[in-house]
């Protein structure tokens, strides 16, 4: 059921890879809320995935651009400005990878090359765009920038090594940069720590499928899904959420709140 709540707004959606990727989802949910966008990836990811599909469902127009160039994210807010006929009211920061899990380095022999290149893929990314934006006025007052983060920002996952301490990085420029920009033009940021997500980069990482089911058994509410992390996305990007600003807001069934359940009590309960 659409309510509208994106009617004449105008946005960039970043990191839509596949059907399973959280910002495709969000596009869909977007277009079907009354948004108009342009999609936008890494020109290496782009041919990986499948965003032409996309891009036709959507009716929108893809931007290639690598989000740690400053000169490809200048080309992208000043052409969708241009292709959308105006100031952009959302952008979805959907981008996170680590060449160290890819290959699967133990946290205690990474690669540091690597490690600079996940903090500037995942993280320093969005400071990029935050900046680049600013620089060109190209957000619209109380427009709204969402980052996709991960409960590793605060606690210890073994297998998640050096995206962790991206994560971490990511929604401490969204604080940082949510205080600025809240002052100078009254947009917002902050970053959606979701639950563990069938997505390609989230089934890349050791142990996924024991982790999902485990965190499935401790949240309440079960994992959410990535379609109901892009209706939670589309709300950050609608004006219900005109005061929410340089928050961390954890969309994970109450994972995050949990100690201990029932479901992981009977578990380790020895059976008589």
């Amino acid at each position: 059921m659409a309510y509208g709540l994106l009617k004449g707004k105008r946005g960039i959606i970043s990191g839509a890879l596949d059907e399973n990727s959280i910002a495709w989802k969000t596009a869909l949910k977007a277009y079907e809320e009354g948004a108009r966008f342009v999609l936008t990836n890494a020109p290496i990811a782009m041919r990986m995935g499948a965003i032409n599909q996309l891009a036709e469902q959507c009716e929108a127009q893809i931007i290639p651009a690598d989000a740690t160039d400053v000169a490809d994210l200048e080309k992208l807010f000043t052409q969708s400005q241009e292709i959308l006929g105006g100031k952009i009211d959302f952008v979805l920061h959907s981008i996170g990878m680590s060449t160290n899990i890819r290959k699967g380095r133990e946290y205690g022999d990474l690669n540091y090359e690597w490690f600079l290149k996940s903090l500037d893929v995942s993280a320093l990314s969005l400071h990029k765009m935050l900046q680049t934006a600013e620089k060109l006025d190209a957000m619209a007052e109380y427009g709204s920038v969402v980052a996709l983060s991960y409960i590793a920002a605060q606690r210890s996952f073994p297998d998640y090594t050096d995206m962790a301490q991206a994560k971490a990085m990511l929604e401490s420029i969204a604080r940082s940069y949510g205080y600025r920009y809240g002052r100078l033009k009254k947009v917002r940021v902050n970053t959606i720590s979701q639950s563990p997500t069938k997505t390609t980069a989230g089934t890349g990482i050791g142990g996924f499928d024991a982790f999902f089911d485990y965190a499935n058994k401790m949240s309440p509410l079960g994992n959410a899904s990535a379609e109901a992390c892009a209706e939670y996305a589309v709300t950050l990007f609608s004006d219900l959420t005109r005061s929410v600003t340089m928050q961390n807001l954890y969309h994970d069934g109450g994972f995050s709140a949990v100690g201990i359940s029932h479901e992981i009590v009977d578990m380790m309960t020895p059976k008589e």
